[in-house]
């Protein structure tokens, strides 16, 4: 699966909704990443931080399967997303 970069944003906002509203991993994100409830709402214009969000995602298979069954998608679309942003082309192998 391709994403357009258009499509990656979007499917990252839609993340990023989401997150916001689980009471249970919004703090976890927030302490893991240093971010504000204001750097939420900066980063959602910001292709970079929206990769940072799918990232954090990623971490876990059981976020991936929350997420995309809340929002709808098949599994394999925030990995689809994160490669169409910036630096998602970088291969980690840890």
């Amino acid at each position: 699966m391709t994403l357009s970069r258009s499509a990656a944003e979007t499917t990252a906002l839609h993340v990023l909704g989401w997150l916001v509203g689980e009471e249970d991993m919004l703090p976890v994100f927030l302490g893991s990443t240093g971010a504000s409830e204001a750097d939420l709402r900066a980063g959602a214009a910001d292709p970079m931080f929206l990769g940072a969000v799918l990232d954090f995602i990623l971490l876990d298979d059981a976020w991936v399967r929350r997420a995309c069954e809340a929002l709808q998608m098949p599994f394999e679309t925030i990995a689809a997303a994160r490669q169409a942003l910036p630096g998602g082309d970088q291969v980690h192998w840890t």
